[in-house]
C-alpha cells in the first residue's frame, strides 16, 4: 500500500510529503528537483530503496515547491536555494520532526549539504547518494561539468522545460 500523499503548508505554500516506515530515526529524502513523490513508485528499483530506507526509521519524502505535487511556481519565477531549504523545515515541522538524517540524491545532495551546514541542530547525519559538492568546473573543482556542457543544459532547459524535451 502507498503511502498517503499529504501537504505542510506555511503561508500560501504547500509542499506535499508522504511518510512510510517508522521508529526512533527520522530519514528525510532530499531529491533531485524534478523528484515527484506519487511517480517514485512507479520505478521498481527506486520503490525497493525507499522500502529499504523506511525499514531504518520514518521516511519522509517531499516535492520541493514547483515539483511535483507541491504548488507550482510561477513561469516567470525560479526557486531559490533558501525557499528550498525552507521546505525541508516546513515539512520536518509538519510531522513534528526536530532532527533528521537527510539522504541527499544526485541534485538533492547539494541542498542536503547546505541544509546540514546551515541547520546543524536539526541534521543528526547526511547520506548522500550520486550526488557532489557543485555542478559547474573550477579551478579547485575538475570534475564538474565544462561551461559548455552547462550552457547547453540551461538551454535546454529554458526552451524545453514542461515540454518533453529529454537532457541527453
Amino acid at each position: 500500500m502507498l503511502p498517503e500523499t499529504r501537504y505542510a503548508e506555511r503561508g500560501d505554500v504547500h509542499i506535499a510529503y508522504q511518510i512510510i516506515g517508522e521508529g526512533e530515526s527520522d530519514l528525510v529524502l532530499v531529491p533531485e528537483f524534478w523528484h515527484s513523490i506519487e511517480a517514485q513508485w512507479d520505478q521498481p528499483a527506486l520503490a525497493d530503496f525507499l522500502l529499504r530506507l523506511s525499514s531504518f526509521g520514518r521516511l519522509i519524502s517531499f516535492d520541493q515547491r514547483g515539483t511535483g505535487v507541491s504548488d507550482p511556481v510561477r513561469p516567470d519565477e525560479v526557486s531559490s536555494l533558501e525557499q528550498w531549504l525552507d521546505d525541508i523545515s516546513i515539512v520536518m515541522d509538519e510531522v513534528g520532526s526536530k532532527q533528521a538524517v537527510l539522504v541527499g540524491m544526485g541534485g538533492g545532495g547539494s541542498l542536503g549539504m547546505l541544509f546540514a551546514a546551515t541547520y546543524p541542530e536539526r541534521t543528526s547525519g547526511l547520506v548522500l547518494v550520486n550526488s557532489f559538492p557543485r555542478l559547474s568546473q573550477a579551478t579547485d573543482y575538475e570534475w564538474g561539468r565544462a561551461s559548455a556542457v552547462e550552457d547547453e543544459v540551461l538551454h535546454v532547459m529554458r526552451t524545453g522545460w514542461g515540454r518533453g524535451v529529454l537532457l541527453d
